[in-house]
């Protein structure tokens, strides 16, 4: 590709030099999936008892960091794969239209795992070392997640596998590294969450449907084609605010829990944005819509427990 080629992509993804190209490596508008569930856990355990501040930073913190160092991953691997070039969007672009190394890329994301782990220590210190297990689980999950001989996002399972880990799983922990304890309420509360972080992924894989498919991937997206992967993509939101009026008609969420229903105006804007786009830079307004969506819908749910613990 030549460089004024590459110039006209970096100007239609409005990237630029400098720090920017850190930030973007992080992926950013991805780091909702990580920040939710740690915040949403926290809020809920809040409601069962007083919570240790340094506890959920710490949890927030690690959480960020597997995060950002599975997107690195991502980054590295399908790089080294040759799956990504100039033209991919929904990348940092920092290997392939920035000329960052490779292993500068790679080194970072097991510096991050690193400090993950120093994090998990003391969390572990503090509530129970079981932690450390299920936190060894999502740490190789993020490295499977592209790397290994059988990366899972090529696979259908990449929205379930995201959904559980990043979801119920590290809600789950947040909760019980507060309380020392896990119920069935959490463990259902969660589930909305996985389905929205889920979205995350589909969405993803929607807007990447063409590239992923011209290079062996199977993904949901792929299987059940661009049409039927946006009708699907609407039946998880759709089960998600059901899941959450049952829940507060249940008594498992506080009224005040409908206040996340705000965040559906912005749901329905992803399956516009989906809708007739078959270009990659064109979806990716809906690629962001479904994260914002995320976003807002856990940020509602966590104030909504918060402010029912004092009202």
């Amino acid at each position: 590709m030549n460089s004024t080629n590459q110039s006209s992509v970096k100007e239609a993804l409005n990237e630029k030099s400098g720090l920017q190209i850190w930030w973007r490596l992080l992926r950013p508008h991805t780091l909702t999936a990580s920040i939710v569930p740690v915040f949403v856990g926290t809020m809920f355990a809040l409601t069962r008892s007083e919570i240790n501040l340094f506890l959920f930073l710490a949890m927030l913190l690690a959480s960020i960091l597997i995060q950002a160092a599975t997107n690195m991953f991502n980054e590295y691997y399908d790089y080294v794969l040759g799956l990504d070039n100039e033209k991919s969007v929904g990348i940092g672009g920092t290997i392939v239209r920035d000329g960052i190394s490779p292993k500068t890329v790679l080194r970072l994301a097991l510096a991050f795992f690193g400090i993950a782990i120093l994090l998990g220590i003391y969390i572990c210190m503090e509530s129970s070392w079981w932690i450390a297990v299920i936190g060894a689980a999502c740490m190789l999950f993020g490295y499977l997640y592209t790397g290994g001989p059988y990366p899972i996002a090529y696979t259908p399972f990449g929205e379930l596998f995201s959904g559980f880990f990043m979801g119920t799983v590290i809600i789950g922990i947040s909760y019980y590294i507060q309380t020392s304890v896990v119920t069935a309420s959490v463990i259902w509360l969660s589930i909305p969450v996985a389905i929205f972080i889920g979205a995350i992924m589909l969405s993803n894989n929607i807007r990447d449907l063409d590239g992923d498919k011209e290079n062996g991937r199977k993904t949901v997206a792929i299987l059940l084609g661009r049409k039927n992967a946006i009708r699907f993509l609407a039946f998880m939101f759709i089960s998600a605010y059901s899941l959450t009026a049952a829940y507060v008609i249940a008594g498992i969420l506080p009224g005040w829990s409908m206040l996340a229903f705000l965040s559906i105006f912005k749901a329905a804007d992803v399956i516009r944005k989906f809708r007739g786009k078959t270009n990659s830079l064109e979806m990716m307004p809906a690629m962001a819509a479904t994260g914002k969506t995320n976003t807002m819908y856990g940020i509602l749910i966590g104030f909504s427990l918060l402010v029912s613990n004092y009202f």
